[in-house]
């Protein structure tokens, strides 16, 4: 029997049972890894060396390095972090005195979650998009949000976790208020924020799209404009759009204004020569209470400037569209920078200050003639007075 343990095969055997059955600390690490824990940031963080050590002498490592940040070690082997900031995040592991690993963790450090800053926004009759901004936790987040109008039930709203929003398709308009619930959960907690709000008034469209300006062919007061309808308002027919038309020569204050339902829209007041800015808005026609969009990127254009042939006949309007006319303005206040009219308007305000001159003169040469006319009556009745008075004193008693 002693000859056969002392045999090469058996040797070899035993060797090989030894060393499988030797702990080994890279098994032992991928076993004993526990997953994650979270602190907060700028607190006492307290990191359990596995079950209690007490009475035996624990050694912690960070990031495989003896470094650790300010700390204090308890006598059952745990691990106290002072005040723990950014960088005593990491993955922590503890070993007996032997150097035998007794148990791992990742520490992750940040903020429980806050209340968020949520802003809603309704480009047309059948989307709402709800975004927000979060308080920074430094630690990974989910959210869940629920939708619903007054007396409904809660209705998902569909979340994008990388750009912080969710949408909501065909919201019930009908109803007065609707309310927003968003749940934010991270490592530390949750926090529930609601927001209430009326769609009707936070409806706003997409600017118009495909703006287009031209001169009209022998006019040089005339611009036609023509645009379509944003690409995010579909329903053209049921909820039909308001457009608010300004234009002004460049350099001017003024802006003159055109309200319309359709498009093309003509200008006939442009000032000839000039350079002129053109911009376009739209909002509900039917619900005063929304938004109007965004103005249209800035176009510029100039009137016709062709020479007038005199073998010619003069252009008429017959070329143009009869659209043109039916969509001619419903409400205009121009406004535009015109010499003509300035001299215009300073004649007039002369003439009314001369008759304002006229009137205060005529009243101060009246009240001068009626004073003068009671100062008289005054002084004869002074004279008869005294006559009187010398013709008593002059008869014999």
């Amino acid at each position: 029997m002693p000859g056969l343990l002392s045999s090469p095969v058996c040797l070899t055997v035993i060797w090989f049972l030894s060393w499988s059955l030797r702990p080994s600390r890279a098994q032992i690490w991928t076993d004993e890894v526990s997953g994650v824990q979270y602190g907060r940031l700028e607190s006492n963080v307290t990191l359990a060396c596995g079950e209690s050590r007490t009475g035996i002498s624990v050694l912690w490592h960070l990031n495989n390095s003896s470094a650790l940040p300010w700390h204090k070690v308890t006598s059952n082997g745990s691990l106290v972090l002072l005040h723990a900031d950014l960088s005593a995040q990491g993955d922590y592991s503890c070993y007996d005195d032997h150097g035998l690993l007794l148990h791992s963790v990742t520490l992750r450090l940040g903020h429980p979650p806050g209340l968020l800053s949520i802003s809603c926004q309704v480009p047309n009759h059948a989307h709402v998009r709800c975004s927000w901004v979060e308080k920074e936790t430094f630690l990974p987040t989910k959210y869940n949000a629920s939708f619903r109008g007054l007396g409904e039930e809660w209705r998902p709203c569909t979340v994008d976790i990388t750009h912080k929003f969710c949408d909501l398709y065909q919201p019930a308009f009908w109803q007065p208020i609707h309310t927003l619930k968003i749940i934010e959960t991270n490592g530390l907690g949750s926090e529930t924020t609601f927001v209430r709000f009326k769609l009707h008034e936070l409806l706003k469209p997409d600017p118009p799209k495909s703006v287009v300006v031209k001169e009209i062919e022998g006019h040089s007061m005339r611009l036609i404009i023509s645009w379509d309808y944003p690409s995010s308002w579909p329903l053209h027919d049921a909820f039909p759009l308001m457009f608010h038309i300004r234009y002004r020569p460049q350099g001017s204050m003024y802006w003159s204004e055109i309200y319309s339902l359709d498009s093309p829209v003509v200008v006939f007041d442009a000032l000839a020569g000039h350079l002129h800015q053109v911009q376009i808005r739209g909002r509900d026609e039917v619900n005063s209470e929304s938004q109007w969009s965004e103005w249209s990127p800035l176009i510029l254009v100039r009137p016709w400037e062709g020479q007038k042939d005199l073998t010619t006949p003069e252009p008429t309007d017959d070329y143009l569209p009869e659209d043109f006319w039916i969509t001619k303005p419903e409400t205009s206040t121009a406004k535009s920078h015109n010499p003509s009219l300035e001299d215009e308007g300073n004649l007039g305000l002369v003439i009314l200050l001369v008759l304002f001159s006229v009137v205060v003169l005529t009243t101060v040469l009246s009240l001068i003639f009626v004073v003068w006319v009671r100062q008289r009556r005054r002084d004869h009745v002074t004279i008869q007075e005294l006559a009187s008075m010398v013709k008593m004193k002059s008869m014999p008693i």
